[in-house]
């Protein structure tokens, strides 16, 4: 659309006859009605998101012009326009971008061709304002047009494409479709406004909202010239003028930026609805020349461990054209969090996702990019002023971040430093502790960093296994993301101390343990040879050995993996995830100090001895939160033990 053209004739909104009518998926129509009835508390949030749309056709179209210039049409001068007609009622808003075939106005507004719809519905607190802000985040923009309109028509046409599209919807349970003659390529999306809705057509009101909300996006918006009373009785017609900034605001000096700045073009580039937690803005000059502006969000995205979910978030821009949104090599999967954009003016124009897997210029973009965002969070975690600001990173994003430690080599160490863990000092510590705090705090002659992995806090305080670092004031880390098995497989050491399972091989505990204590140990093994052999009998090939333990205080028994081998707890989360475990027997270590390793040490019935040997093994497998073969042959034989033992005390 030329300037001196005007919006395509949107009046009449009756369909014609050879209109097809299409019924909406049902989530969709569960969503409009929503839109229809529920979200008053922030109206306004129907300009922001039908602008960005008409934003990203424009970005669409300038990339796949690169490559099919004959999609321009000759009118490469790409532009917004709002236009309003408040004896109509109606809001107009329309771009010279990509537009749509009949096919894809189907697909994008009549179905769901992504989770976004069932995502949002799932994710509603009830709260109206805070849901309505949610909208752009699960990327359903589109129909906050209902929100205010109880009509809209959509007039679209692909660059390229001999007719053109209008669709036509009350937000009801239906749709119509028709082809028309679109001379303009584009989208048109006009609002039939509600009754009270009247403000929208004041076009200072409009001005507010691109200013407030979109005054960074990179293309001019425009709307129409401000007569003055005079011009208006001289009949003189009002043309365009650009109402936004229009420049994109990485390129701008940072001097010249407010945190409002950054906090608006974030909320608009990112779809979110509450400010970022920090950011980043870097020019790099040199050899290469690159801008990234780099955002740290407040909230996880509810498909942040979703294996199909977008796993990034920022855009690449060449020489400020717009490349692509979900360029994979700009930064690894456990940043998969940040958001934001780079900008390189080196890249060639017709970049494509072939050429970034194997571009060396990209890969220091790359690695800069990740110094860059690890500073960022170094400068978090050392601020006393907000502290509250590294706790809501660590605590909506460390689990993703400890993922780097198994990705991103080169950064290990930073990244070590930037987790925080539970311990058995301070289990209660928001976000937790340092692994520099864990080591300051070392007991004397403890030269090793010890850890326990579980499903939950509770399971992994309450462990066996920690009963003799709790007798000698030993800190344990408690980790229970299930990330952490795959992560402290691969971090072996931190500042030259090794990571040892509590729960995996032959306990040391080195010089914590006097020679005293190892002589204590040695000889009650040496006493107690006859019962572990005759339990190791009793269970066969349900475990790999019975040994004596001295990692138990106070209970009777419990199950070890090998030093080198899969810990119970990794074991049941593969077999969760639907993998084939071979059949691993675990090592069973007994108390024979504790009264019931005393009592069992004393039976002299075989068969009792079995019983009772099968019944302290399956208690050691529940006690780390496993899963009997058969849980009712177990609780046969403690209904058995409960009635001995009542009888005895009769």
């Amino acid at each position: 659309m030329s300037e001196e053209q005007s919006n395509p004739d949107t009046e009449s909104a009756q369909p014609s006859a050879n209109a097809e009518k299409h019924g909406f998926q049902a989530e969709v129509k569960q969503l409009l009605q929503l839109m229809i009835h529920s979200m008053y508390s922030n109206k306004e949030v129907f300009a922001r998101e039908l602008i960005s749309n008409a934003s990203d056709a424009l970005d669409t179209l300038r990339f796949e012009g690169l490559k099919d210039d004959s999609l321009f049409e000759g009118d490469s001068e790409l532009q917004i326009w709002i236009d309003q007609d408040k004896d109509g009622r109606t809001v107009s808003i329309s771009d010279n971008g990509i537009g749509m075939t009949r096919d894809q106005v189907m697909e994008r507004i009549g179905t769901i061709a992504k989770s976004g719809t069932r995502a949002f519905l799932d994710s509603l607190s009830g709260d109206e304002k805070k849901d309505a802000k949610l909208i752009g985040q699960f990327g359903v923009g589109f129909y906050s047009a209902f929100i205010v309109a109880d009509q809209v028509v959509v007039d679209t046409r692909r660059g390229g494409e001999s007719t053109g599209v209008r669709w036509i919807s009350d937000g009801g349970g239906e749709y119509t479709l028709e082809e028309i003659d679109k001379p303009q390529r584009g989208t048109t999306v006009t609002l039939h406004l509600r009754e009270g809705e009247e403000e929208f057509t004041e076009p200072h009101r409009m001005r507010h909202l691109v200013k407030t909300y979109s005054d960074h996006i990179a293309f001019p918006i425009k709307m129409r010239e401000q007569l003055s009373e005079e011009d208006e009785q001289e009949g003189k017609e009002a043309g365009w003028e650009q109402v936004n900034r229009g420049a994109p605001l990485w390129a701008e000096p940072k001097s010249k930026l407010s945190d409002e700045d950054y906090a608006e073009f974030y909320k608009h580039t990112c779809n979110d609805f509450e400010d970022p937690l920090t950011w980043t803005h870097n020019k790099v000059e040199g050899s290469q020349e690159y801008t990234n502006l780099l955002y740290i969000p407040k909230r996880a995205p509810f498909d942040l461990f979703d294996p199909n979910g977008k796993a990034h978030g920022v855009k690449l821009y060449v020489q400020r054209v717009f490349i692509m949104d979900d360029a994979d090599k700009l930064m690894p999967r456990y940043l998969r969090f940040v958001k934001g954009v780079i900008d390189s003016n080196d890249l060639p124009l017709n970049v494509s996702r072939e050429l970034l897997q194997n571009n060396r210029l990209l890969d220091k973009i790359r690695s800069g990019s990740v110094k860059k965002v690890l500073g960022l969070i170094e400068s978090m975690a050392k601020d006393e002023e907000e502290p509250e600001k590294f706790k809501t990173f660590s605590n909506e994003f460390g689990t993703v971040l400890k993922e780097g430690i198994v990705e991103d080599y080169e950064n290990q160490a930073r990244i070590a430093k930037l987790l925080r863990f539970k311990t058995t000092t301070d289990e209660s510590a928001d976000p937790g502790v340092s692994l520099d705090t864990y080591i300051e705090r070392m007991a004397e002659g403890q030269d090793k960093v010890y850890y326990i992995t579980a499903d939950t806090l509770a399971e992994a305080k309450h462990s066996p296994h920690l009963e003799i670092f709790k007798k000698k004031g030993i800190e344990v880390l408690l980790l229970t993301d299930r990330v952490d098995e795959w992560v402290m497989a691969h971090m072996t050491e931190y500042e030259g101390k090794e990571f040892s399972s509590v729960a995996k091989g032959a306990l040391d505990l080195g010089e914590a343990e006097t020679e005293e204590e190892k002589e204590q140990q040695k000889k009650l093994e040496e006493e107690s040879s006859n019962l572990v052999e005759r339990i190791k009998e009793a269970l066969g090939d349900r475990v790999n050995e019975v040994r004596v333990t001295h990692r138990l205080t106070d209970s009777p028994a419990c199950l070890v993996a090998d030093e080198h081998g899969m810990s119970a707890h990794l074991e049941r989360i593969l077999k969760e995830a639907g993998q084939e475990m071979p059949n691993s027997a675990p090592h069973l270590e007994i108390n024979p100090t504790h009264p019931l390793v005393e009592k069992l040490a004393d039976e002299q019935g075989e068969d009792e001895f079995n019983s009772f040997s099968q019944m302290l093994f399956e208690q050691a497998v529940l006690a780390e939160g496993g899963e009997l073969e058969d849980p009712a042959t177990f609780v046969r034989r403690m209904n058995q033990m409960l009635l001995a033992v009542s009888r005895g005390a009769a």
